[in-house]
């Protein structure tokens, strides 16, 4: 007798989720935990498996479906019943084993299909190209007579398309004359000199298609994508954080020339453990060493019971570019870890965010969070706070800047900071207090190993 199997408890406060993809077709015996589908929730992708061993009688829900927690998603037949269906396939599947003898009597006259005569026909068609191809050859000098200092015959272009030609720099060798007699114009000229730069700007921006199924929007062609669920509820989050939190942004540099030189140092024996050692660890570390200073940067507000909610942990979120959408997995207790602990677990966690593979526990918790802009570039910004955190800091691409050391000028580098804060419970001396022992662990980093 077939059951149904429902879409099971997905995490806490997660309702529903969207279909996107089925693993199992109708008639497909599976085992117990067996994947059946994938869903994609608020903030993450997860495979829900098969309660139960047996036979797939009917698949209740379709690819881009939402399905809310508890709906029925398949039917299933439970037992040894899905046995035979796998037994069957392969007593048919042994049956046509005579077939191949005919197909050897096929393959006979093929082995005598070819006779000499269709290769002689063959350098025919392959010879006619090239001569075709050779015709025009003597026709190309016929406009280009040596003509001293111009290398144009007096015959394809006049005094005033050679003059032209000097002063835009064109080689009228390469300019296909429209003029009687093949004679060059200055419109030739001219024309010649939009088709190069049409090619160069073709080469140098190709163009990308974008996303979605084509359509029209009255004005011309467009094409429209679905948004995914996931970009649903980072667009809310983003709306409803930049509307109910009144968001500041404190904007920094910290040299960073000492710490680039250690992490130069060291780089060889982190890559021998097969750790990639770069900026990211130091500045966790000294991101979390400095929340355990400044307590209020560490909280979260509850305007309805009036509350400062002090963390007394320290979660700090990455966030990472996806293929999905932004995804900000939490690294916790980050300010119990060493800088080789904190290096691994980022390379695990970014790893698994642009594979799709994160828990939903895994980006819970957070209580504070670093956007990596200098990856792709970028130098300032302001980053919103992602809420129920406080505060957020946006990192930018380092470079390397004259600065005045000890009354001369050096060439140091130079991390650009971007610190947004909630001033309903951060103020802006908090915020550069937090932001300057940042700075401090950053430009002296043998203090990270005496950090709190």
């Amino acid at each position: 007798m077939a059951t149904e199997i429902t879409l099971p408890n997905l995490g806490e406060n997660i309702d529903a989720g969207d279909v996107l993809s089925i693993l199992v077709s109708e008639g497909d015996s599976v085992e117990k935990d067996q994947d059946l589908l994938e869903i994609e929730t608020d903030k993450a992708t997860a495979a829900v498996p098969s309660p139960e061993s047996g036979t797939i009688v009917k698949i209740l829900v379709s690819e881009g479906d939402t399905v809310n927690v508890g709906s029925p998603i398949f039917q299933i037949e439970a037992g040894a019943a899905a046995a035979p269906p796998k037994e069957e396939p392969k007593a048919e599947e042994k049956k046509p084993e005579p077939e191949p003898e005919p197909a050897k009597e096929e393959e006979a006259p093929k082995a005598e299909a070819p006779p000499a005569e269709p290769e002689p026909a063959a350098q025919a068609v392959a010879t006619a190209p090239a001569t075709s191809a050779a015709a025009p050859r003597p026709e190309a000098p016929t406009p280009q007579a040596d003509i001293p200092g111009d290398g144009v015959a007096s015959s394809a272009a006049g005094p005033s398309v050679r003059r032209l030609a000097r002063e835009l720099g064109v080689d009228l060798r390469r300019v296909r004359p429209s003029g009687a007699g093949g004679r060059i114009t200055e419109d030739d000229v001219r024309n010649h000199i939009r088709h190069e730069q049409e090619k160069a700007k073709a080469a140098a921006s190709p163009s990308v298609t974008p996303p979605g199924a084509p359509n029209s929007d009255g004005q011309g062609a467009v094409r429209i994508e679905k948004m995914s669920r996931m970009r649903k509820t980072i667009a809310a989050n983003m709306v409803a954080s930049y509307t109910t939190i009144p968001q500041l942004t404190n904007f920094d540099d910290v040299d960073v020339t000492e710490l680039e030189e250690m992490r130069q140092q060291s780089k060889d024996d982190y890559q021998k453990r097969g750790l990639k050692l770069s900026h990211m660890p130091f500045l966790v570390k000294a991101i979390a060493s400095s929340l355990k200073l400044h307590p209020v940067v560490n909280a979260s507000v509850d305007m309805e019971a009036g509350n400062v909610i002090y963390k007394e942990y320290v979660n700090i979120g990455i966030a990472v570019d996806t293929e999905r959408g932004l995804m900000v997995p939490v690294l916790r207790d980050a300010d119990r870890l060493s800088i080789s602990q904190i290096a691994r677990e980022l390379d695990r966690l970014i790893l698994a965010a642009r594979e799709g593979t994160l828990s939903i526990e895994e980006m819970r918790g957070g209580t504070f969070t670093i956007s990596n802009m200098g990856a792709v570039g970028g130098t300032y910004s302001t980053p919103l706070i992602n809420s129920p955190e406080v505060a957020i800091l946006l990192v930018g691409r380092s470079r390397m800047l004259p600065t005045i050391i000890d009354d001369a000028i050096e060439a140091r580098l130079i991390m650009p900071l971007s610190l947004t804060y909630d001033h309903r419970v951060v103020d802006g001396a908090d915020a550069a207090r937090f932001v300057n022992d940042i700075k401090g662990f950053l430009s002296a980093p043998g203090r990270l190993l005496l950090a709190p």
